[in-house]
């Protein structure tokens, strides 16, 4: 369906992405916000959310299930931050391409400052990318690098697409994958790692969400269905360095606690709700 604009309305996993705009609209509204997207509020408004989340709410029957929500509001703010300090991380060290995977309503070309020659790549179904195209043409938003949108189904194949766009594998990339790991089978999440693996020089770096341990069944159990926690599938491997290592990657993962303390938003939830979506993952390529 469209709306009256001609947008196709958000569906399927990809109306998530409305959603965490919606949640990123309310945290750049804050008085001092830990990121600033003045793009989110468009997104989420025309997604048919409004631009104001409300909060989880206080007469709301069942205490787990709003302890639940703010869980994922609060990982979605925390994951934000620690992906924006990664991307200036690679981009210090001398990173210029820069890959998110699963794009969605991510607005970083715009809000984020970029180093000359930064080329960034945003792969996601043609969907949620010709949505993001009108609003941002509505916006009259100019990006702040060169900014490649690849529209393609990460279950096809993307690295194809990705090199047809301009990507050149010999080149270090940061490669981020936020909010996506979550809803493929773990088979499909070894081949996605294993692909970024084969397009990643030395130097490359990674930055993941992945689902904590437990919470993913905990989650989509009491999820109402449509919503995103009810299309959770994979949560993290045991040893997520380990696994990563296996991979060529040497990765540190964080909890979203530890990271919230950093950024001084201490959590104030239970530790046994903080896990939200899951750990937190900085990882660089391994020499060849």
């Amino acid at each position: 369906m469209a709306d009256g604009a001609g947008r196709a309305e958000p569906f399927g996993v990809w109306a998530t992405a409305v959603g965490v705009a919606r949640v990123r609209a309310r945290e750049t509204a804050r008085e001092q916000p830990l990121f600033r997207d003045p793009l989110a509020s468009a997104f989420a408004t025309a997604g048919g959310i409004g631009p104001g989340l409300q909060s989880p709410r206080a007469d709301e029957a069942d205490e787990a299930a709003r302890r639940r929500r703010l869980g994922v509001v609060v990982s979605i703010v925390i994951r934000t931050k620690f992906l924006d300090d990664l991307l200036d991380r690679a981009v210090t060290s001398g990173v210029r391409q820069v890959v998110l995977l699963g794009a969605g309503m991510d607005s970083r070309a715009f809000r984020m400052d970029w180093p000359a020659g930064t080329r960034l790549f945003e792969v996601d179904t043609a969907e949620p990318l010709d949505f993001k195209a009108a609003v941002l043409r509505q916006e009259q938003a100019v990006p702040r690098c060169e900014r490649i949108t690849v529209p393609v189904d990460l279950r096809d194949d993307w690295p194809g697409a990705l090199a047809a766009a301009g990507h050149v594998p010999a080149r270090p990339t940061v490669w981020i994958a936020e909010g996506l790991l979550i809803y493929l089978p773990e088979d499909a999440v070894q081949l996605l790692l294993e692909r970024v693996g084969a397009l990643s020089a030395a130097g490359s770096r990674m930055g993941l969400t992945l689902g904590a341990r437990g919470v993913v069944e905990r989650f989509r159990g009491d999820a109402a269905p449509g919503s995103a926690a009810s299309m959770w599938i994979s949560e993290m491997p045991e040893d997520p360095v380990g696994w990563l290592d296996g991979l060529g990657w040497e990765a540190e993962t964080f909890t979203l606690r530890e990271r919230a303390e950093a950024y001084g938003r201490p959590l104030r939830i239970p530790p046994q709700h903080d896990e939200g979506p899951g750990g937190l993952v900085s990882a660089v390529r391994a020499a060849h």
